[in-house]
Protein backbone atom coordinates (compact mmCIF):
# COMPACT_ATOMS: atom_id res chain seq x y z
CA UNK A 1 0.00 0.00 0.00
CA UNK A 2 2.00 3.34 -0.97
CA UNK A 3 1.49 5.62 1.83
CA UNK A 4 1.90 9.55 2.69
CA UNK A 5 2.96 11.66 5.42
CA UNK A 6 2.11 14.88 6.34
CA UNK A 7 3.53 17.15 8.87
CA UNK A 8 1.21 19.72 9.07
CA UNK A 9 2.54 23.23 10.18
CA UNK A 10 5.12 22.10 12.66
CA UNK A 11 6.44 25.95 12.68
CA UNK A 12 8.12 28.54 15.04
CA UNK A 13 5.20 31.13 14.82
CA UNK A 14 2.50 28.27 15.37
CA UNK A 15 3.76 25.70 18.11
CA UNK A 16 6.68 28.19 20.24
CA UNK A 17 3.80 29.68 22.24
CA UNK A 18 1.09 27.36 22.37
CA UNK A 19 2.22 23.94 23.11
CA UNK A 20 4.76 23.47 26.44
CA UNK A 21 8.17 22.02 25.25
CA UNK A 22 6.96 18.64 27.05
CA UNK A 23 4.01 17.70 24.66
CA UNK A 24 6.20 19.35 22.33
CA UNK A 25 8.80 17.22 22.56
CA UNK A 26 7.18 14.27 23.22
CA UNK A 27 4.67 14.39 19.72
CA UNK A 28 8.36 15.72 17.81
CA UNK A 29 9.09 12.30 19.12
CA UNK A 30 6.50 10.19 17.52
CA UNK A 31 6.66 12.70 14.38
CA UNK A 32 10.22 11.93 13.88
CA UNK A 33 10.19 8.13 14.48
CA UNK A 34 7.05 8.05 12.14
CA UNK A 35 9.01 9.50 9.47
CA UNK A 36 12.03 7.98 9.52
CA UNK A 37 10.05 4.84 9.43
CA UNK A 38 8.43 6.03 6.03
CA UNK A 39 11.24 7.39 4.90
CA UNK A 40 13.54 3.91 5.38
CA UNK A 41 10.69 2.59 3.43
CA UNK A 42 10.55 4.72 0.37
CA UNK A 43 7.47 6.07 1.28
CA UNK A 44 6.46 9.93 1.11
CA UNK A 45 6.73 12.41 3.63
CA UNK A 46 5.52 16.13 3.43
CA UNK A 47 6.24 19.36 4.98
CA UNK A 48 3.04 21.54 4.68
CA UNK A 49 4.14 25.12 5.75
CA UNK A 50 1.25 27.54 6.09
CA UNK A 51 2.35 30.88 4.52
CA UNK A 52 -0.50 33.14 5.15
CA UNK A 53 0.83 36.47 6.35
CA UNK A 54 3.98 36.27 5.51
CA UNK A 55 6.64 39.11 5.60
CA UNK A 56 9.79 39.45 4.98
CA UNK A 57 10.75 40.73 8.77
CA UNK A 58 8.96 37.26 9.87
CA UNK A 59 10.43 34.63 7.39
CA UNK A 60 12.10 33.07 9.90
CA UNK A 61 9.18 33.05 12.36
CA UNK A 62 7.45 30.37 9.55
CA UNK A 63 10.71 27.88 9.49
CA UNK A 64 9.70 24.34 10.96
CA UNK A 65 10.58 23.81 14.24
CA UNK A 66 14.18 22.29 14.66
CA UNK A 67 12.56 19.67 16.87
CA UNK A 68 11.18 17.91 13.58
CA UNK A 69 13.77 16.21 11.03
CA UNK A 70 13.55 17.47 7.74
CA UNK A 71 15.04 14.79 5.26
CA UNK A 72 16.58 15.67 1.36
CA UNK A 73 14.42 13.04 0.19
CA UNK A 74 11.28 15.33 1.87
CA UNK A 75 8.92 17.45 0.29
CA UNK A 76 7.25 20.52 0.84
CA UNK A 77 4.03 22.11 0.04
CA UNK A 78 3.46 25.92 1.41
CA UNK A 79 -0.15 26.81 1.69
CA UNK A 80 -2.10 29.88 2.83
CA UNK A 81 -5.90 28.13 3.68
CA UNK A 82 -6.38 26.00 6.88
CA UNK A 83 -7.46 22.78 4.51
CA UNK A 84 -3.62 22.06 2.72
CA UNK A 85 -5.52 20.64 -0.50
CA UNK A 86 -6.83 23.85 -1.11
CA UNK A 87 -5.23 25.78 -3.75
CA UNK A 88 -2.49 23.88 -3.57
CA UNK A 89 -0.45 21.04 -5.78
CA UNK A 90 -0.60 18.68 -2.92
CA UNK A 91 -3.49 16.82 -4.34
CA UNK A 92 -1.60 16.14 -7.73
CA UNK A 93 1.47 14.86 -5.76
CA UNK A 94 -0.44 12.61 -4.21
CA UNK A 95 -2.22 11.12 -7.28
CA UNK A 96 1.31 11.27 -9.00
CA UNK A 97 2.83 9.10 -6.47
CA UNK A 98 -0.51 6.69 -6.31
CA UNK A 99 -1.09 7.47 -2.49
CA UNK A 100 -4.01 5.53 -0.83
CA UNK A 101 -3.79 6.40 2.72
CA UNK A 102 -2.14 9.47 4.43
CA UNK A 103 -1.02 9.44 8.23
CA UNK A 104 -1.35 12.94 9.48
CA UNK A 105 0.14 14.61 12.33
CA UNK A 106 0.94 18.25 13.27
CA UNK A 107 -0.44 21.68 14.81
CA UNK A 108 -3.62 22.72 15.01
CA UNK A 109 -5.23 19.71 15.60
CA UNK A 110 -9.23 21.62 15.67
CA UNK A 111 -8.13 23.64 12.57
CA UNK A 112 -5.45 22.68 9.64
CA UNK A 113 -4.95 19.14 10.75
CA UNK A 114 -8.75 18.23 10.96
CA UNK A 115 -9.58 20.63 7.65
CA UNK A 116 -6.86 18.55 5.79
CA UNK A 117 -8.18 15.18 7.22
CA UNK A 118 -11.59 16.44 5.40
CA UNK A 119 -10.34 17.45 2.24
CA UNK A 120 -8.25 14.71 1.64
CA UNK A 121 -11.17 12.27 2.27
CA UNK A 122 -13.23 14.31 0.15
CA UNK A 123 -11.19 13.74 -2.46
CA UNK A 124 -10.77 9.97 -2.08
CA UNK A 125 -7.99 9.26 0.13
CA UNK A 126 -7.88 7.18 3.19
CA UNK A 127 -7.07 10.08 6.57
CA UNK A 128 -5.41 8.73 9.73
CA UNK A 129 -4.18 10.65 12.87
CA UNK A 130 -1.38 9.77 14.17
CA UNK A 131 -1.49 8.80 17.43
CA UNK A 132 0.40 11.06 19.72
CA UNK A 133 1.73 13.60 16.49
CA UNK A 134 -1.05 16.32 16.52
CA UNK A 135 -0.91 19.19 18.83
CA UNK A 136 -3.26 21.53 20.23
CA UNK A 137 -2.93 24.54 22.37
CA UNK A 138 -6.37 22.79 24.05
CA UNK A 139 -5.82 19.52 25.11
CA UNK A 140 -9.74 19.38 25.03
CA UNK A 141 -9.78 18.82 21.36
CA UNK A 142 -7.04 16.29 20.65
CA UNK A 143 -9.35 14.07 23.21
CA UNK A 144 -12.64 14.66 20.59
CA UNK A 145 -10.07 14.42 17.55
CA UNK A 146 -9.42 10.99 18.59
CA UNK A 147 -12.77 10.29 19.36
CA UNK A 148 -14.35 11.38 15.76
CA UNK A 149 -11.42 10.55 13.33
CA UNK A 150 -9.46 7.78 12.61
CA UNK A 151 -6.57 7.20 14.26
CA UNK A 152 -3.08 4.93 13.88
CA UNK A 153 -0.56 3.91 16.41
CA UNK A 154 2.74 3.42 15.14
CA UNK A 155 3.38 -0.12 15.52
CA UNK A 156 0.59 -0.94 13.20
CA UNK A 157 2.60 1.40 10.00
CA UNK A 158 5.37 -1.40 9.63
CA UNK A 159 2.63 -4.10 9.03
CA UNK A 160 0.73 -1.45 6.32
CA UNK A 161 4.39 -0.65 4.57
CA UNK A 162 5.09 -4.44 3.97
CA UNK A 163 1.99 -4.88 2.33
Amino acid sequence: MKLSYLIIDMQEIHVRDSVDQKTLDRSCEYINYVADMLREKGQLVIHIQDIEGIEEATRERYNIIPEIQVADSDLKVTKEYSNAFWKTELEQLLNEHGVELLIISGFSVEHCVQFTYNGASERGFRPVLLQNGVLSAHSDVITAAYRDRNLISYPVIPYLISQ
